[in-house]
């Protein structure tokens, strides 16, 4: 895939369609869901930025981050979010009996997801799934956690436990155990999926309103994210693209 460097991330220039395919194609890989303030925290954290930039595809989440690759390459970048690449990814890997398994969240809101995936997917092979409990990222990567996962070997890990935790838990997992699944780090869509939380629609995300409704639901959680870091991005991408 080709990429652009949007502030100092390097971004895939790909489609859903696209992701899809490369991980029901493939094993050992890993996927970003990078959105504003991915872009924003890799910007201001050399961690972060290596950490980003380790994953095989750093997918344009979010209206802000899709709309500078348009202006930066002039050529059409639609949103490549969470929530439709995990359904693309299942919808396109039942005829191929791709595996999923689920790990993060909480048992309440992942039953529910699998029950509401079931419905949708009759035939989809979920090999199972993990919620462990609240802990440090070192003491997630213990065996006792992720032992019935490497069990399992699924073809697909969908995590949620956040960002950048997920993306760190990816990360460290694959570099202690051997392990030939695809990870994709997903946050909020395993409640969007279970309605355990409300998904904006497509028409207000292709706008760029999504984060309001996010806003609206979590104000305390997501007041930085939303009105902080989104602001720094605009500030932070008029200075890179001046500078060309």
């Amino acid at each position: 895939m080709d990429s652009k460097q949007v502030l100092k991330t390097e971004i895939s220039m790909t489609r859903i369609e696209d992701v899809a395919n490369f991980l029901c194609d493939n094993k050992s890989k890993t996927v970003a869901i990078c959105n504003a303030n991915t872009l924003v925290r890799a910007y201001r954290n050399s961690e972060i930025k290596k950490l980003i930039d380790s994953f095989d595809v750093k997918a344009p989440d979010g209206f802000p981050v899709a709309k500078s690759i348009k202006i930066l390459t002039r050529k059409s970048q639609k949103r490549v979010d969470g929530f439709n690449v995990f359904h693309k990814t299942i919808e396109y890997g039942i005829n191929k009996n791709i595996s999923h398994y689920f790990f993060g969240n909480n048992e309440n809101v992942v039953l529910s997801m699998i029950k509401e995936l079931e419905i949708l997917y009759p035939n989809i092979n979920i090999s199972g799934f993990y919620c462990p409990p609240l802990t440090t990222l070192e003491k997630l990567t213990d065996k006792k956690f992720v032992n019935d996962l490497i069990e399992k070997n699924p073809d697909i890990v969908w995590v949620s436990l956040g960002f950048p935790k997920q993306e760190k838990f990816i990360e460290k997992i694959k570099s202690i155990y051997s392990i030939q699944s695809n990870f994709v780090g997903v946050g909020a869509v395993f409640e969007w999926v279970a309605g355990t939380k409300i998904k904006a629609p497509e028409w207000l995300a292709n706008i760029g309103l999504e984060w309001l409704l996010r806003l609206v639901q979590e104000p305390k959680r997501l007041f930085k994210r939303y009105l902080i870091d989104n602001f720094l991005f605009i500030i932070y991408f008029a200075r890179q693209y001046l500078s060309k």
